[in-house]
């Protein structure tokens, strides 16, 4: 018994090595019932008035219910107190070669620390969990026992404290939109060690005795439908807010048309700078529209500033075709002054033959 329990103990142990964690953290409670299914057990009679025979305790099946408290350490290990109780009825005190008839109960109940981990399988919808556990059960028999149509008969109306341990495999299963809450469950297999004695009024083809049995291992294998609470769980994050669209730049309120070289006519290139300008006019706070004129230094200055003059009513009328009211608009020639790229004098630079169109 002691290599199986080990053998348990390191299985449960090495569960973390393998699994990440549910992780559950701070304090909990758990409660559960379910079913019982006991296995029968071996009785050694400690008087003779059983006649030597070999016993067998035959139990019916019965209900069970548990309580627990723990404390969970966020990385899928937890530690926890558990009460328990059985309930079943008995069935049979089986004698070779004579049956007895049973009537009556048994029930156990005890202390359990249990030390169990949760295992993350990648849902969120479900959580394995392994266990193992220790303490001490007190079973209590109030029964009687009679050889039909003989002399048989022993009663008994005793509680006996023994060591136990159990192991425990569930699934849990949390509770959308209530953090903490969770449903179990589990199947666990408890076995309450062999030795406990109870005696009693006995009755034999001798008279009336005082009678004795020794109850060899309870085995019991019990399914539970349980609920858990942890205190301190954390509402799962709130889903990232959606990224704000970044506003759309505001429009540009200064324009550049370039010109060949002594000329005031419109390349293509210039028409579509306007018309984004006239465009963007109607979207942006206005009291007047700048249409101003240059020219680079190749020519007289007397020659210079009227083409910087032709250059600023081309552009001004190509704004008016494309929609900018002409009384809102300002024209003005400045020649060959305030040059974009300084340069000598009779230096063609293309950057300097430009209209600015400047939204105020």
């Amino acid at each position: 018994m002691r290599y199986r329990s080990a053998l348990l103990v390191a299985t449960v142990l090495a569960v973390p090595l393998a699994a990440r964690a549910q992780p559950i953290e701070g304090v909990y409670v758990g409660a559960g019932a379910g079913y019982d299914l006991p296995q029968n057990n071996e009785v050694t009679p400690l008087t003779d008035g059983f006649g030597g025979s070999r016993l067998r305790l035959e139990k019916n099946g019965g209900i069970n219910g548990l309580g627990s408290i723990g404390y969970g350490f966020g990385n899928g290990l937890r530690l926890e107190v558990e009460g328990d109780f059985f309930h079943n009825n008995l069935n049979e005190l089986a004698r070779t070669p004579f049956p007895t008839a049973a009537s009556g109960h048994v029930n156990r109940y005890g202390v359990m620390a249990n030390a169990l981990f949760d295992l993350d399988i990648g849902s969120p919808y479900v959580f394995p969990y392994l266990g193992i556990g220790a303490g001490e059960m007190w079973t209590h028999i109030n029964g009687s026992f009679v050889e039909p149509g003989g002399p048989f008969s022993f009663a008994t109306d005793q509680t006996q404290g023994r060591f136990a341990w159990q192991g425990i495999a569930g699934l849990s299963f949390p509770i959308p939109h209530m953090p903490g809450l969770s449903v179990t469950l589990d199947y666990r297999f408890t076995d309450i060690t062999a030795g406990a004695k109870f005696s009693g009024p006995e009755t034999t083809v001798s008279g009336p005795t005082t009678g004795q049995i020794k109850l060899g291992a309870q085995y019991d294998h019990s399914f539970v439908l349980g609920v858990r609470y942890a205190f301190y769980a954390q509402p799962p994050p709130s889903p990232a807010p959606a990224p704000v669209a970044a506003p759309a730049p505001a429009p540009a309120r200064s324009y550049l048309v370039f010109f060949d070289w002594d000329k005031a006519t419109l390349t293509d290139r210039a028409r579509q700078i306007i018309r984004e300008a006239a465009e963007n006019s109607t979207r942006v706070q206005y009291t007047r529209i700048e249409v101003n004129g240059y020219t680079d230094t190749s020519g007289t200055p007397q020659y210079n500033m009227g083409l910087s003059i032709r250059r600023a009513n081309a552009v001004a009328a190509e704004l008016v075709r494309d929609g900018v009211p002409r009384n809102v608009i300002s024209i003005h020639g400045f020649g060959e002054t305030h040059l974009l790229v300084p340069t000598g004098p009779s230096v063609r630079e293309p950057q300097n033959r430009r209209v600015e169109i400047i939204i105020q």
